[in-house]
């Protein structure tokens, strides 16, 4: 049976996180593994709710030393947890005694982390089979009900050997060994999950423990870690952390995924950590796929071993660490079997007066303009808050503190008319103070954004009634 190792270890001393400012090697996170394995309950799965990343890591590692798997909800609400129970027998959560009291009762079995490390010993460097399945990722899908997407063992380490070599070339090195990682994303998403978590279990790298959230703490992680350096986080959080005007160190690299950047804001990524910037694009079918310097253009080139096929909405990405090809849900501009453009999610494609777009794409332009913190296109019904309407005609919703709200929809549709088709203009441009993103990933889940949207259009309806 062919196994993989569950960590580079080349160098035993050599770390593999920091936990404010202290180094834990990895020798250190055997031991810890170890110690956990045997306290697990005899089966599985693992609910890691853990916010810890090292945690996260070592229950990740106990759990496959025990044949067991890491569930990866898209949230962990008492919902979620509870069809997690009811669909995945013997589901089990791991989580941090010191935050008990605000996460409150779930209804499975808890184990806790032990607040001490274990003690140094030799342990022999563990091996997983290849088809072990090491995490089932859930995606909550069109109806609600968690799609399990099963990632396995011998597949994750090809992933990350080609995110890694794709991630040291951007930084002008052969590897990532001796690299230390700051994230803003969470262990539990698959993009930290695979990005921090197995890059630096894999491939060498170090993780700093935390998952700073606020501009001035994300500085503070960056300013302490070891050169070289990089940044893992999300367009959302890279944007307020430019727009804070907290002083940002020299770093090595930057690294973004979850929705396609702007070049401007890329741009001002680069220069303001004197570092490229790298996006990674993948999805939970495939996993990770390609990657592109954005300041370089608009083109992706996939990892070393996959290719793409098809064109438009019916495009597929195969070999590697794919075992089989698997349709991509947005729709690309395929240029060879290696290069493509994306052009949108194949969900959120629109038609108006003949004209084809997409939401991503009306979004990256509106995120674009100076002065939008941050924006967001709403396309209501056919009868919407003013009535039926024969044309539909979109709404931006628009976080813009610095544009005057006298000159807001003058100056966000002159900037968008020359940007897109006049057929997608908004047909009204709305200040918000914030637009209901996911902490964490700074995504905006459609279904939750469109009730806040005809919330935030009623209220303004009846506002506009009471005054007259």
């Amino acid at each position: 049976m062919n196994k993989a190792p569950l960590i580079w270890a080349d160098e035993l001393d050599a770390p593999l996180a920091w936990s404010q400012g202290r180094m834990i090697s990895r020798w250190q996170y055997l031991a810890d593994v170890q110690a956990l394995a045997e306290r697990l309950p005899a089966q599985g799965p693992m609910l890691n709710l853990t916010g810890d990343r090292y945690r996260f890591a070592v229950g990740l590692g106990a759990a496959l030393l025990r044949g067991q798997h890491n569930l990866l909800p898209p949230n962990h609400t008492i919902d979620m947890v509870t069809r997690l129970r009811d669909g995945f027998a013997h589901t089990y959560c791991m989580r941090d005694r010191e935050h008990l009291a605000s996460a409150g009762e779930l209804p499975v079995p808890s184990v806790f982390y032990a607040e001490d490390h274990a003690p140094l010993v030799s342990p022999a460097l563990p091996r997983i089979p290849h088809d072990a399945l090491a995490a089932l990722v859930l995606t909550s899908g069109s109806t609600g009900t968690p799609v399990p997407h099963g990632k396995h063992w011998g597949l994750l380490h090809q992933n990350i050997h080609a995110e890694a070599q794709e991630l040291a070339r951007a930084m002008g090195r052969q590897n990532l060994i001796g690299v230390n990682l700051v994230a803003t994303v969470p262990a539990q998403h698959m993009y930290g999950f695979e990005s921090t978590v197995l890059v630096a279990l894999l491939a060498g790298a170090a993780f700093d423990a935390a998952r700073p959230f606020y501009p001035a703490d994300i500085a503070a992680a960056l300013k302490r870690m070891p050169r070289p350096c990089m940044l893992v986080t999300t367009p959302f959080h890279l944007k307020m952390l430019l727009e804070s005007g907290v002083g940002l160190p020299a770093i090595d690299l930057v690294v973004c995924a979850t929705a396609p950047l702007s070049p401007q804001l890329a741009s001002r990524a680069e220069a303001a950590f004197e570092a490229p910037l790298l996006e990674i694009y993948g999805c939970t079918e495939a996993g990770q796929v390609a990657t592109r310097r954005t300041t370089a253009g608009a083109e992706w080139r996939t990892f070393e071993g996959l290719q793409i096929s098809g064109d438009g909405d019916a495009s597929s990405v195969s070999g590697g660490h794919v075992a089989q090809a698997t349709a991509l849900a947005d729709v690309l501009e395929v240029l060879d079997s290696r290069t493509f453009r994306l052009l949108g999610r194949s969900n959120d494609l629109i038609n108006m007066a003949g004209k084809r777009s997409s939401l991503g794409h009306l979004n990256y332009h509106l995120n674009s303009i100076t002065g939008v913190r941050d924006g967001a296109f709403f396309i209501p019904n056919h009868s919407g808050e003013d009535g039926p309407e024969t044309v539909v005609r979109p709404i931006a919703f628009v976080v813009a503190p610095d544009i005057a709200a006298q000159q807001l929809q003058s100056s966000i549709v002159d900037a968008l008319r020359e940007r897109i088709d006049a057929a997608f203009l908004p047909r009204r441009v709305i200040a918000v103070d914030s637009l209901p993103r996911e902490p964490s990933t700074g995504k905006l889940p459609a279904a939750h954004f469109a009730q806040w949207a005809l919330q935030v259009l009623a209220q303004r309806k009846a506002s506009r009634a009471a005054t007259g």
